[in-house]
Formats: structure tokens, C-alpha cells, sequence
């Protein structure tokens, strides 16, 4: 008994000792934590951001190498264009530019690309474009199927309007990827800016290649993002992202 009440004696904390945050230092520390997520959130956002632009650098120029090396591999690029045909190819979504023939969403040109010979929509062209049956992109799938976002899309879906394709290329903002090849090789392909309904006004980040010359082995490369102020060399293949400047 006497140990129990011991115990009882020096667990006893006077009531003058308590300590405890009053009702006012609760509301300031809260004030200064909301302050202070106020101020890092558009810093991590701008991360993002930038972290996004990255991303969308690296696959547009995976896409402008492929395109490079299967004209390398086949003497060709990789679409069937009909004889005489005097139009570049445009691959995407939205209105296709003056000047241009479409041939689907970029699902068509990247099952190529990646050798799908198993693709659901595109297994024919493959087989016939790429015989020789090499891998000359190879993107990994996006992790979620319904709302895509970098990567190869893994079912059919229409996120904010624009249809997706199974198989097509989406950025880190869950939008196609567009393309245009210059298949009439004039070294040249119309200025998509603003030609692209879906997503406001084409805002670049994009890829190029060159050249239309097919007497010439070299093709060259051209990388442009506008956010991002870079570019270099010249134009025939053009992948960008389209949708609103900032």
C-alpha cells in the first residue's frame, strides 16, 4: 500500500507546473504555417514544372532520333505516303495544319517506332513498314490507364476532350504528343502555331529533324521548347506538345 501511494505521490504533478499552448499560440503557430506553405507552394510547383519540361525534352528528341535512325535503317520514313504525294505527314490531335495529310494520332507512327507488332490498331502497318522488325524507341507505359501522363497510354481514353488512343505517346501533362514529317522533302513543314483547336494555341516544346535531302546520309536534328527559350538546327520532322503558353 505504501509503495502504491509512493507512486501515486511522485506521479503527482502540481497544478501551478502544468504546462500547456493557450488558444492565442495555437491560432500563431498555425498562421505561420499556412504562411509559410504559402510561400513554398509555387516554389514546388515551379519544380514541377520545369521537372515536366525536362521530361518532355528527352522524349521529343527519343522521338526525333528513332524517326532519324529508321530513316538511316530504310532509306524512308516511316509512313506509307501514296506516289506523287506532295504533303507533309502530321501524326496527332486537333486540326491538321495547312499543308499537311493526316495519318491518325501518333499511336501509328510510334507502334512503328517500337516494333508493336502486336499493336491493337496499327499491327498491319508495322509489319509492313518494319520488317526488319527493330526497336528504335522504346518509352515505358504510363502508370495510370485512365489518366495517361508520360508515356505509352495502355487503353483507349478521352481525358479533357482529346481522345487517346491505346499505343499513343502522351507528355507529363497527359496530352498527345504531335508530330509532322517532311514527306514531300522540301526541307521544309507548315508553322503549326495556332493551327491546333485541341488545347488552345500550339505552344511548342517540341523536336526537329532534318534533312528533306535524300541524296544526303547526315540527317540532322533540331530540339525548340519555348518555355525554355533552346533550340538548334533545322526543321523537317517537328514533335511537339500543343496547348496554352504561359
Amino acid at each position: 500500500m505504501e509503495m502504491k501511494e509512493m507512486t501515486k505521490l511522485e506521479c503527482r504533478i502540481p497544478k501551478e507546473d502544468r504546462k500547456a499552448f493557450t488558444l492565442m499560440e495555437l491560432l500563431v503557430v498555425i498562421a505561420i504555417i499556412a504562411v509559410l506553405l504559402g510561400l513554398a507552394f509555387p516554389v514546388f510547383q515551379g519544380v514541377l514544372d520545369r521537372a515536366k519540361k525536362v521530361q518532355t525534352k528527352n522524349d521529343l528528341t527519343q522521338i526525333v532520333t528513332a524517326v532519324n535512325a529508321f530513316y538511316t535503317e530504310y532509306g524512308k520514313y516511316p509512313v506509307n505516303v501514296a506516289s506523287g504525294n506532295t504533303t507533309d505527314a502530321f501524326f496527332g490531335t486537333g486540326t491538321t495544319p495547312t499543308g499537311d495529310t493526316s495519318y491518325g494520332n501518333n499511336d501509328v507512327l510510334i507502334d512503328v517506332l517500337r516494333n508493336n507488332t502486336s499493336s491493337t490498331n496499327n499491327s498491319a502497318t508495322v509489319t509492313s513498314l518494319n520488317p526488319r522488325q527493330i526497336v528504335f524507341i522504346s518509352p515505358p507505359d504510363v502508370r495510370n490507364s485512365t489518366q495517361p501522363r508520360t508515356g505509352i497510354a495502355t487503353q483507349t481514353v478521352t481525358v479533357n476532350g482529346i481522345s487517346i488512343p491505346i499505343g499513343t505517346f502522351v507528355d507529363p501533362w497527359g496530352t498527345p504528343y504531335n508530330v509532322e514529317i517532311d514527306t514531300n522533302y522540301n526541307n521544309t513543314v507548315p508553322n503549326p502555331y495556332g493551327a491546333l483547336s485541341v488545347g488552345g494555341a500550339g505552344a511548342i516544346r517540341g523536336a526537329h529533324c532534318a534533312d528533306g535531302d535524300t541524296s544526303r546520309d547526315h540527317r540532322g536534328a533540331r530540339a525548340d521548347d519555348r518555355r525554355a527559350g533552346r533550340s538548334s538546327a533545322d526543321p523537317p520532322l517537328y514533335a511537339a506538345r500543343h496547348g496554352t503558353l504561359p
